[in-house]
């Protein structure tokens, strides 16, 4: 009886090795999506600094900037609820970076 557990015991450890292996991995990729995201959007900002807005020869016809302002005034509407969230968007990104 006892060896039959000890089988499953070792059965359970090895397989949850292999899915813990897994969510690492996925969870890799999506930091690495997240660091890429955020580079873009970066690189939007950037350009609409140095081209004012509008001409840029590769970028779609969107504004980085406005989107951006308009995340932040939907939060600022929502009062304390908006800072709550703004508060918990910090955190995540802040302990990706670092």
């Amino acid at each position: 009886m006892f060896c039959v557990l000890l089988n499953e015991v070792t059965f359970y450890d090895q397989n949850r090795g292999v899915f813990m292996d897994f969510l690492k991995r996925v969870g890799s990729w999506v930091n690495q999506l997240t660091e890429v995201g955020m580079g873009v959007i970066a690189l939007g900002v950037v350009l609409e600094v140095l081209f004012n807005g509008a001409g840029i020869p590769f970028w779609p016809d969107i504004s980085v900037v406005s989107n951006i302002m308009g995340i932040v005034g939907s939060l600022s509407n929502e009062g304390l609820l908006g800072l709550v969230g703004a508060f918990v968007l910090y955190h995540i990104l802040k302990d990706r970076r670092g």
